[in-house]
């Protein structure tokens, strides 16, 4: 017998919150017990919020979500919660287009639970893109900004 006993109805009602909030994925954990349901696909409806707020007159080529998950400089959001651009409001933004950054440096802050995630240069370069709106919810695996 396995020494794991699984919560049907704990599973249940995490995937009805993940249908009731139109998150994509949801995790929770009670001492050294861990669920995680996730959903599998894209969704459609989150990628209208974020193409308006891109700045289409600032970068020479303005790619599409779903084009700009595909580019090898893509920076992906490697969790749910919401971008924030600088240390604290009215600080000066950890990035900007046209910025070049080492490899390590702080790129934005993604808070999740309470808590802020720095998300790191994964590579050397120059910000091409942003594509994430500072204040704005993003969803995990989503691209965040170009570095080339």
């Amino acid at each position: 017998m396995s020494k794991f006993n699984i919560d049907n109805d704990a599973i249940r009602q995490l995937a009805e919150l993940l249908d009731d909030t139109n998150l994509t994925e949801i995790e929770v954990a009670a001492g050294d017990n861990r669920i995680r349901v996730a959903r599998q696909g894209t969704m459609v409806a989150a990628a209208p919020a974020v193409t308006p707020a891109a700045p289409a007159a600032s970068a020479p080529a303005v790619a599409a979500p779903s084009d700009a998950a595909s580019h090898p400089g893509a920076v992906k959001s490697p969790m749910v919660g919401v971008v924030y651009f600088a240390p604290e409001p009215g600080a000066a933004p950890f990035i900007s287009v046209g910025a070049s950054i080492a490899e390590g440096q702080t790129l934005m802050l993604i808070e999740a639970m309470k808590t802020f995630n720095p998300i790191r240069a994964p590579k050397s370069g120059k910000i091409t893109q942003i594509i994430a709106t500072d204040g704005h919810p993003v969803e995990y695996d989503e691209p965040l900004v170009i570095i080339e």
